[in-house]
């Protein structure tokens, strides 16, 4: 007669993280209807934008110069042949895109940790420690997995990166079980490789964890030699991809190192709730020596710490290989393990629960992407971050191709409709005028730069239009034809 309401108590258990994940999947579903505008939004939808016009020779996706991008992955590819055979709006593609590269991360996640676990709720629970194991400070960023991130980034590549990078580990660890074939190794290259095309940073962290999934294994002679022949395969369809030279990222300029240096900041605000996950993996190393998310936490950990010291800022993009193995490993930790003591879990479990309470409420104003302001309670809608406004405004009158002059801000956002901007918004390590480029913008913006030096500047790119904020510009060879949020104009030039 006793026994029932502990068997009550252990169903509630296990269906409290199945329907929690389930609604946090609501959630982000209901984001995508949304899709919040922050970040590299306009860059992905520009790129779109140049593959629906021509698949074969896109050009550069923010700028009207006719070079290589990294942004025209296989991913993209898809997703611009997409938008060229239906006709539908950049914006709407990119929802697809979401929709999909949301599924392969949910089910890539569902792979791996069944590789980890049997227990039915390992799955859910791990879902829930990605998206909330992080810190009390906000942090978003494209390839890190926090619920505000992945609301604002589900539709980039990274997470599509990400997705795969999960199937790729999952796929890996039965092969080196089962004594996979060959073909099966070579399928495996071609996936390593095409992670890396879509988003490079994820591709790295996908190859670290691929490593520590081998290391782990201790696989034989025969095995290593298929999998040398999947990664030749893989290096090949890197050296072939037609878009851009992938080899040549490796020289990327300084632009991206100062960019990631934030990246090193404030890291036990951003990332303290995962030190539960790592005394977690301590557990597991004192179980297992070899244990596969060990391994990929030092590895990780590794990468990032050199890039620190060295000053290649960039590296830390590599974090995701150290956050997600201790964030799995504090999942799994607070399930049954045979010869564990039934208090230790609860209080493992409950110091759990504790750590997810305190990373939900830090993103909790991620809700404010598909609930309206108004109606969330205020100490909610003290936590939201509202998401930029575009610039559709200026599209009545900029259309297709058309140059605009434009700061570093709204540059990161125009090109999404189409128009190209003088500078790009971001670093381009395959525009060789990009340095002139920039110096251009800020000489036309400068004050003090004589209206005949701005008309030259205009001439020189094509210019047909500016945006600014405020009237410095007025009478400068240019005409107000729209006013947009934030006290900013749509300037015509006049040639």
């Amino acid at each position: 007669m006793r026994a029932a309401p502990r068997s009550t108590a252990a169903t509630a258990g296990r269906a409290l993280p199945q329907a929690a994940a389930a609604l946090v999947l609501v959630l982000l579903l209901l984001a995508i209807v949304r899709l919040p505008w922050a970040g590299d939004l306009g860059m992905h939808a520009a790129t779109v934008e140049r593959l629906r016009h021509s698949l074969l020779r896109p050009g550069n996706p923010l700028v009207d110069a006719d070079t290589p991008s990294p942004y025209y992955s296989p991913w993209m590819l898809v997703l611009g042949g997409l938008a060229r055979v239906t006709g539908l709006p950049v914006f709407v593609v990119l929802r697809v895109g979401a929709v999909a590269g949301l599924g392969l991360l949910v089910t890539g996640v569902w792979r791996y940790v069944r590789t980890l676990s049997a227990h039915r709720v390992a799955p859910a629970l791990a879902l829930l420690c990605l998206l909330f194991l992080w810190g009390p400070v906000l942090f978003d960023w494209s390839g890190f997995l926090g619920l505000n991130s992945l609301a604002l980034t589900v539709s980039y590549p990274s997470v599509f990166a990400l997705g795969l990078s999960f199937h790729l580990w999952a796929c890996l660890t039965g092969a080196v079980r089962d004594g996979a074939g060959r073909r099966v190794w070579l399928g495996l290259g071609v996936l390593w490789a095409v992670i890396l095309l879509v988003h490079q940073f994820s591709g790295v962290v996908a190859s670290l964890g691929a490593l520590a999934t081998v290391v782990a294994a201790r696989p034989g002679r025969q095995t290593l030699l298929r999998l040398g022949a999947g990664v030749a395969l893989g290096l090949a369809v890197l050296w072939s991809w037609p878009y851009y030279d992938f080899f040549s990222l490796f020289s990327a300029g300084a632009d991206l190192e100062s960019i990631h240096r934030s990246l090193y900041r404030h890291l036990p605000g951003r990332f303290g709730l995962v030190l539960l996950g790592v005394v977690a993996l301590v557990l597991r190393w004192r179980r297992d020596r070899w244990d596969p998310l060990v391994i990929l936490f030092v590895l990780g950990a590794a990468v990032f710490a050199v890039g620190g010291v060295s000053g290649h800022y960039a590296w830390g993009r590599v974090l995701p290989a150290a956050l997600i193995p201790a964030q799995l490993a504090a999942a799994l930790e607070a399930l049954p393990v045979e010869g564990r003591a039934r208090s230790v879990r609860a209080g493992w479990a409950c110091a759990l629960a504790a750590a997810l309470a305190v990373g939900a409420w830090t993103q909790v104003g991620t809700v404010g992407y598909v609930v309206p302001r108004s109606a969330l309670p205020g100490v909610v809608a003290a936590r939201y971050r509202a998401p930029w406004v575009g610039y559709r405004w200026i599209t009545p009158w900029v259309k297709y191709g058309d140059v605009v002059m434009a700061r570093t801000f709204p540059a990161r956002q125009i090109p999404a409709y189409g128009p190209y901007t003088v500078a790009p918004g971001y670093p381009d390590v395959f525009l060789p005028d990009e340095g002139r480029r920039s110096a251009a913008v800020q000489r036309y913006f400068a004050a003090g730069t004589p209206e005949s030096e701005r008309r030259g500047i205009a001439r020189k790119y094509g210019v047909r239009w500016v945006v600014d904020t405020g009237n410095a510009l007025r009478g400068a060879g240019l005409r107000a034809v729209a006013h947009g949020p934030g006290g900013q104009v749509l300037y015509a030039v006049r040639h």
